[in-house]
């Protein structure tokens, strides 16, 4: 219970270091938070500051999922034993998780994050890069469709436990409750998402859109 509960903090301050306030520091101390949507996250990096502030954004965000499901599992620390009856699976599992939530609820941000969907990408890229695709082609599909990104990173978040009950959920039950659990919670992370396109106040892509309604 030590390790896991050592390695998921771990995995959780990870995730707390925004990628937004980091590069924002460096642009002279930008905040993205009091801009746009008030969201730490990349697409209010893209819409707020341009490519290149969102770029290093979603390599920072990224990275500390592929650190969470990658590295800290794996981690052979000094002052913790490795617990063997632990599952390695279900702890690389609960590592994963606690990035992303650091990302949503950062304690170095005063717990006011993004909405976790590139620190996931980043954990499902460790733990199985063959969903990668399927993910990223509803992301693509929904947005180019709908245009709104807040909608097409909830669909491409459900996507991932459809893809694996269709394919291997026998196999990989470890997995499948982890992308149950991360799409549930992307969608509450975007709840205020849904509740602007109800209100029809939602920014939409509409540039990205292959088919538009003709008036």
């Amino acid at each position: 219970m030590l390790e896991l509960s050592v390695k998921f903090l771990l995995s959780y301050f990870i995730g707390s270091v925004m990628g937004s306030m980091l590069v924002g520091r460096l642009r002279g101390g930008v905040d993205i938070r009091t801009m746009g949507s008030g969201n730490a996250g990349g697409t209010n990096a893209l819409r707020t500051q341009g490519w290149n502030f969102a770029l290093g954004v979603l390599i920072i965000d990224i990275g500390k999922g592929v650190l969470g499901a990658g590295v800290v599992p794996a981690l052979d620390l000094p002052f913790v034993a490795t617990d063997p009856a632990l599952s390695r699976d279900w702890l690389t599992m609960c590592c994963a998780a606690a990035a992303v939530i650091g990302h949503v609820w950062p304690m170095w941000h005063g717990f006011r994050g993004g909405k976790g969907a590139a620190t996931l990408a980043g954990t499902l890229a460790v733990l199985s890069p063959d969903l990668m695709l399927p993910v990223l082609l509803v992301w693509a599909i929904a947005l180019t469709s709908f245009g709104y990104v807040g909608l097409a990173t909830m669909a491409a978040g459900a996507a991932a436990p459809i893809y694996l009950a269709a394919t291997r959920l026998s196999e990989d039950q470890p997995l499948f409750i982890y992308c149950v659990a991360m799409a549930l919670y992307i969608i509450f992370s975007h709840r205020s998402n849904l509740k602007r396109m109800r209100d029809g106040t939602e920014s939409r892509q509409a540039r990205l859109m292959l088919f538009r309604r003709q008036r």
